[in-house]
């Protein structure tokens, strides 16, 4: 409670609360009938002064009354640019609970990578990925949390958080259903926008119930409030015009009655005049020159401790005030007294430290806004050097440092690339963004300016593409980034493009850099890159492409890293053309090392990116070696997890194990990758090369499975449907749309789309029948309508799968053939189908053949076979199949 103010004064914001106290009651109650209850979540909005805070303090009291333990945070204007830093202190008691080898032994997987971010262990020393931070701080609260029930978390001033601790909140609001766990926060309803205000929304979504928002009192309740604080000798008309001059705001009127008191003003009609300049001496302007009256010295003392923000000491506070110990403690004395400052309650803040805190924050807000700018500035600069002297490190003082004026200072400049370096080390690029900003209106040295940039472009790459392809286009065009340097920015920068679906770019940037270099190796590593963004191109592949990457991969041996590219990236090619499956084996083997991957092409290594192995294992999928592929990919999403890679990367890797899966026939593995490649891709963002790989694979299996009308919903929810992205996706998109349209009745759209996938595959100057399943599918459908057509595909199907030369892709073609056959003909070749897919590691499409020859055999022993190796694979379709076979065969 404050100091001097009187008992009944202290519940003035709890006035006309009794329906909020009430939710809160009902919801601790539910959170303690039992240890499986499910989570809570209760969101409080209001303007400034209207009891929120004193809300949450009663939410506390009744929760402790009640045996629960509770953990309290709170967000700070002038913080919000630290990240991580409203969590940390959410989990404060938790963390200084546990010795540090009981943390680890806790945390598990987790410590390594939400340890870091709250500070209790150091980071890694690649960038973290801050969705996966963000998971590892999800997962590591649940922890914690489930050593603690019932638990109840507190989180005040959320409008002030940081984006990093909102980016949790959201995701962990999102998992309450089986966490017996109540989360109160309370915010503002404005002072936020973008991103932020966008968290926020979430958390009030996932809360389930309306947001509970907070009126100012009534003109009963303010007159309530008066004489319980003056005196019931309190009239109608003073109390009435409390009401007005404070506009039923309980935190203006608590301050005002507390003026009234200090001025002994009688509350009788004939003062209530005077009740209109004493509640401008007690906020604003008023509070300001409140505290000018207190002297200079005091002013100073106050205007450090709003520098400060949160921690405030009484000896940071008097060196960033540059007053001695006796002055400052003096000073500190008279703001207690004038209700600025006061003791932070032990039970509420005691691991933050400190020995001061604002009364309230509309307190801290107006103090801080009160200093003059140039003022302001030095004290921030003053902040920096003692944080830096205590050893916190730059990422502590580099709040500070963004407030410091630009002056061209070298130091400054290198501090703050430093501060982006730690943020990025545990997961905040939002905050390494920021400090880069920053150091470049300081500005710096032009020889630094543009590495500057290209730190800048670095750091957003995971989370925004399009803003990292404009700050590492300024650094290219700024002299300073000469050599390796140079290309890494270059080869950055395409990436970005990749990413940002500007493929036909990302192909230009490199070949202009490419044709800067004599020939040699820097040349050559430039040009693997531009057939590597040329091969994924979905629609322009030229067949010239293809031939000049043939000339120049008969070059490779296979002696360095480049030349292994240029193998792999000769191997994909010709796969995705169709050529001989053999000799693309051996192209994508003489990549390897020792059959392992070279050193330096890592899932992790940064030279050549996650791109060129998946391009690898892909060339392995479609020429049937099915268990280096999966080896790959798994190894991928090994590496990738313990990385802390949980963004676009890990995306891709499910997608692309889910997708050896299904060629496997693994049919339920390849869903459950899948469907979390789709989780993952979705926090990147929609319409994205990723995204489509993860709905397209997906819908693929869903359709493999026989459940037609899941796959429709999927395609509808996820927006699987043209304009189609310009890179390539494996599975092939429109051969995937295709049968999706043919599945559920559209044969007209399903053959529309199907003869678009041809037109694209004549303008690449040929196509893998697997890979892009079009001619077989299309052959089918028209078998009716245009039966000569119909059989011309299925012909030129066949060719294509001899020209390849698997056994699935064989099998494939002769499965379609028999389709469109009748009698021995037909029997024939179905034979033949189960002969070639018997021997191929796709089970699946043995499944089909052998029910299909069951069928036309009108053999029980076959459709038996059929039945087992679909039930095997989860292909719920094939299963119905074999077994309305079995009943009118009569048999089971």
């Amino acid at each position: 409670m404050t100091e001097g103010r009187p008992a009944a004064a202290a519940s003035a914001p709890l006035w006309e609360r009794d329906a909020e106290i009430d939710t809160v009651a009902q919801a601790i109650e539910e959170l303690r009938a039992d240890e499986s209850s499910t989570g809570g979540l209760l969101v409080f909005r209001g303007e400034a002064g209207l009891g929120k805070t004193a809300l949450l303090t009663e939410a506390r009291r009744m929760a402790e009354r009640r045996g629960c333990a509770v953990w309290y945070t709170r967000g700070a204007e002038t913080l919000r640019s630290v990240p991580f830093n409203v969590v940390r202190q959410l989990l404060q008691p938790a963390l200084l609970s546990l010795l540090p080898e009981e943390a680890r032994e806790y945390l598990g997987d987790w410590y390594d990578i939400a340890g870091p971010a709250l500070g209790i262990a150091e980071p890694q020393e690649e960038s973290a990925d801050p969705q996966y931070v963000c998971d590892g701080l999800v997962a590591a609260v649940r922890r914690l949390a489930r050593r603690e029930w019932p638990l109840v978390l507190l989180i005040d001033d959320a409008h002030w958080a940081d984006q990093e601790t909102l980016r949790w909140l959201a995701a962990f609001a999102e998992r309450l259903d089986d966490l017996p766990v109540l989360v109160v926060v309370a915010r503002r309803p404005g002072d936020v926008s973008g991103e932020s205000a966008r968290l926020l929304e979430a958390v009030a979504e996932a809360a389930g119930r309306p947001v509970n928002n907070l009126r100012e009192l009534t003109p009963g309740a303010a007159a309530g409030l008066t004489r319980a604080t003056l005196g019931r000798h309190a009239d109608d008309a003073f109390c009435r015009e409390v009401w007005a001059v404070t506009a039923g705001n309980p935190y203006d009127a608590v301050e005002l009655l507390a003026k009234v008191q200090e001025s002994e003003l009688s509350p009788v009609e004939a003062r209530a005049g005077e009740l209109r300049a004493l509640n401008r001496a007690a906020r604003g302007g008023g509070l300001v020159e409140r505290i000018k009256e207190l002297g200079l010295q005091a002013t100073r003392f106050a205007w450090a401790a709003a520098v400060l923000g949160t921690g405030i000491t009484l000896e940071s506070a008097a060196r960033l005030a540059a007053l001695d110990e006796d002055t400052a403690r003096h000073c500190a004395g008279l703001l207690r007294t004038a209700r600025i400052l006061t003791t932070p309650d032990p039970s509420v803040t005691e691991h933050r430290g400190g020995d001061l805190e604002f009364v309230h924050p509309l307190i801290a807000s107006a103090v801080y806004n009160s200093i003059p700018p140039g003022v302001c500035t030095a004290m921030h600069g003053v902040a920096a050097e003692i944080v830096t002297e205590l050893g916190r490190g730059a990422a502590e003082a580099a709040r500070h440092l963004l407030e410091v004026h630009p002056e061209a200072d070298e130091r400054l400049v290198e501090r703050l690339r430093e501060a982006a370096r730690e943020h990025l080390a545990v997961g905040a690029p939002d905050a390494a963004r920021v400090c880069l900003e920053r150091a470049l209106e300081e500005p710096p040295r032009p020889d630094i300016h543009a590495h500057v940039l290209y730190e800048l472009g670095c750091a957003t790459l995971l989370t925004a593409p399009a803003v990292t392809i404009g700050h590492l286009r300024s650094a290219l065009a700024m002299r300073g980034l000469d050599g390796s340097d140079r290309v890494d920015a270059v080869v950055r920068l395409s990436q970005a493009l990749l990413h940002n679906d500007q493929l036909e770019e990302a192909v230009r940037t490199i070949e202009a850099e490419a044709a800067r270099h004599e020939p040699g190796p820097v040349r050559m590593r430039l040009q693997a890159f531009q057939y590597m963004w040329e091969g994924i191109h979905g629609e322009s592949a030229a067949p010239a492409r293809s031939r000049s990457l043939a000339e120049l991969a008969a070059t490779c041996a296979g002696r360095d890293n480049t030349e292994r590219a240029l193998l792999i990236l000769r191997g994909f090619d010709a796969m995705t053309h169709g050529e001989s499956a053999a000799e693309i084996v051996e192209l994508c083997d003489r990549a390897l090392v020792n059959e392992r991957l070279a050193p330096g092409l890592g899932w992790t290594d940064r030279e050549w990116g996650i791109e060129l192995l998946m391009m690898l294992g892909s060339a392995y999928v479609y020429t049937d070696r099915l268990d280096r592929a999966e080896s790959l990919f798994a190894q991928a999403l090994r590496v990738y997890t313990g990385a802390g890679w949980h963004g676009g990367h890990l995306s891709l890797a499910n997608a692309y194990l889910g997708l050896a899966y299904r060629r496997q026939g693994r049919l339920r593995d390849a869903e459950t990758h899948l469907r979390e490649a789709l989780v993952l891709a979705e926090r990147v963002g929609r319409r994205l090369p990723l995204h489509w790989s993860a709905t397209c694979g997906l819908v693929d299996t869903l359709l493999a499975r026989g459940r037609v009308r899941e796959a429709w919903s999927v395609a509808e929810q996820y927006g699987f449907a043209p304009p189609y992205p310009s890179t390539i996706v494996l599975p092939d998109v429109r051969s995937v749309r295709g049968r999706l349209l043919l599945a559920v009745g559209r044969t007209e759209d399903g053959v529309n789309e199907l003869e678009a996938a041809e037109k694209t595959a004549v303008a690449r100057g040929g196509h893998n029948p697997v890979l892009a399943p079009w001619s077989v599918d299309l052959a089918r459908a028209l078998a009716d309508q245009d039966p000569a057509r119909s059989k011309r595909l299925a012909a030129d199907a066949r060719r294509q799968a001899e020209r390849f030369g698997t056994d699935t892709a064989i099998g494939e073609a002769l499965r379609c053939a028999a389709a469109l056959e009748t009698g021995p003909r037909a029997l024939q070749l179905a034979r033949r189908a189960v002969t070639y897919l018997e021997a191929s590691p796709s089970q699946y499409e043995h499944a089909a053949a052998r029910i299909e020859y069951g069928v036309l055999a009108r053999s029980a022993a076959e459709l038996h076979r059929g039945l087992d190796l679909a039930r095997a694979c989860g292909a719920d379709g094939l299963v119905a199949q074999a077994k309305t076979a079995l009943d009118e065969a009569g048999v089971r």
